[in-house]
């Protein structure tokens, strides 16, 4: 079956463009024009990803992005913006979006992102046979443990000292990986293999906004920095 995608762009040009763009790539496409038409849309057949316009009349995407996260809905969403600055990127991850591509963007760039969202949401190539059971025996101890943080990777929760941290699917990932590899330096291209799937090159500012984000969700004051920057090469998790 092929993968669903709901687009709401308001530019009628854009919307058709990538509308078959889209569908050329193999995706079942629905495209709306607003807001509001996604949101009836999303409640009505939910799609497996949808790709959100920033900027459209009545509800915009970051409205879209926040009612849809307050209902528990947990669908991956890439947000389509022409708005450049760090705190406007900012504003669509506290919204609850997955990954944004700036506007104008190469449609093979859209096309990596959704494969990537879909892949860690096991989306892609999917097949209706179940997987077998683990051996009990083989399953991993449920609760990561290193630098006062404490993640159980089952239910996708976290707390840092006994306070849980509110996080949205891709700073919960990411985190897991710096938790996993406590003590190690992660380079930059690591980080974006294991996390998007897809290394958008040293002009990306895409890891740095996620860190900043992460970096807010986790700081306490008094406290030790957990994330650390290694100039050059990536990011560690330790506690100084």
């Amino acid at each position: 079956m092929p993968q669903t995608v709901l687009l709401a762009e308001d530019d009628r040009a854009i919307r058709h463009a990538l509308e078959r763009a889209l569908t050329l790539e193999g995706y079942r496409v629905t495209a709306v024009a607003d807001g509001v038409e996604a949101l009836a849309q999303a409640h009505r057949t939910p799609p497996d990803v949808l790709v959100l316009d920033v900027m459209m009349p009545g509800i915009d995407g970051l409205q879209v992005c926040r009612v849809l996260r307050a209902e528990g809905d947990r669908t991956p969403i890439l947000m389509l913006t022409a708005l450049v600055e760090t705190a406007d990127r900012i504003a669509g991850l506290d919204a609850g979006a997955d990954d944004y591509v700036l506007k104008p963007f190469d449609v093979e760039e859209v096309f990596a992102r959704l494969r990537a969202l879909l892949r860690r949401t096991g989306a892609v190539n999917s097949v209706a046979v179940p997987a077998p059971e683990a051996p009990r025996q083989q399953l991993p101890e449920r609760y990561l443990e290193a630098a006062g943080l404490k993640m159980d990777p089952q239910a996708r929760r976290a707390w840092r000292d006994g306070r849980e941290l509110e996080l949205t699917r891709t700073e919960f990932e990411l985190l897991e990986l710096l938790v996993r590899n406590s003590g190690i330096v992660l380079d930059h291209s690591t980080i974006y293999d294991r996390i998007w799937g897809y290394d958008f090159g040293p002009g990306s500012k895409n890891l740095a906004v996620y860190v900043g984000y992460l970096r807010r969700k986790l700081d306490e004051p008094g406290a030790p920095q957990l994330i650390h920057t290694v100039r050059g090469v990536g990011y560690v998790l330790r506690e100084d």
